[in-house]
């Protein structure tokens, strides 16, 4: 069946999450990358958390929480304007650089971000990144007050766009994203920039296993969850030819 849709993943998809780290080194030098890998691994964390207790809160919500413990749990002092600079990159976060000319290649389809983010900081995402120019929506899941990848949050691509589960490739570079969506009944695409062979090279010609390492250990590989995405990709660059053979 023809691909009528492509939908992305906001975080470590379409944007660079560790981008933060220049601004988390800049404010906490010497701790920035070690609390770039904390704070989104609670933030992943307080996001599932919180759907399995039903006491969701928005992302922005999340964010701050999991930016908090991280810096209480490394017993780093801040002031308030060190916190809000830090947050702030969150709407300022780095694009992947083949993002914005994968998205142009591909107007012929219905394009979309379906996020965890908040409605307000997806918007000021995508508009400062100026993906606003080339995206047909940005849907956050708010309105089920639930995270990915819960069944729920995939029904909003079908409810906003009109296109049917079988007609589109959702895409993510999160492993746990990437099962959720297979699991829902959508087309996947995983991209997989990070390969086991790279890591075990990586951590044969270092005596340190960094934090970096460590986190990017998490995602080679698609979790042991029972789904397999349809496509496995190492860059969003491949997909305009993926999407043209459907």
């Amino acid at each position: 069946m023809t691909i009528k849709a492509v939908v992305f993943d906001a975080y470590g998809t379409l944007y660079d999450v560790q981008s933060v780290a220049t601004v988390t080194e800049e404010t906490f030098p010497g701790y920035g990358e070690l609390i770039t890998q904390i704070w989104r691994i609670k933030q992943l964390e307080y996001s599932w958390l919180r759907s399995l207790m039903r006491r969701y809160e928005d992302f922005s919500v999340i964010t701050r929480d999991s930016l908090v413990y991280t810096l209480n749990a490394l017993g780093l002092k801040h002031d308030s304007a060190a916190f809000e600079r830090i947050m702030d990159k969150y709407l300022h976060l780095d694009l992947y650089p083949d993002a914005m000319a994968t998205l142009t290649a591909m107007k012929d389809r219905e394009l979309a971000i379906l996020s965890n983010g908040s409605t307000a900081m997806l918007n000021a995402l995508v508009h400062n990144s100026g993906l606003d120019r080339v995206l047909d929506a940005t849907i956050s899941i708010d309105s089920k007050k639930i995270f990915k990848p819960a069944p729920d949050a995939y029904t909003l691509i079908e409810e906003r766009l009109g296109v049917a589960s079988a007609e589109v490739l959702f895409v993510s570079s999160n492993p746990w994203d990437a099962c959720g969506a297979k699991s829902f009944g959508l087309n996947v695409a995983w991209i997989e920039r990070v390969t086991p062979e790279a890591m075990a090279l990586a951590c044969v010609k270092s005596d340190l296993v960094t934090p970096l390492t460590m986190f990017k250990a998490l995602r080679t590989q698609v979790d042991e969850l029972g789904v397999t995405p349809d496509h496995r990709i190492h860059a969003l660059s491949e997909l305009p030819g993926l999407v043209a053979a459907s």
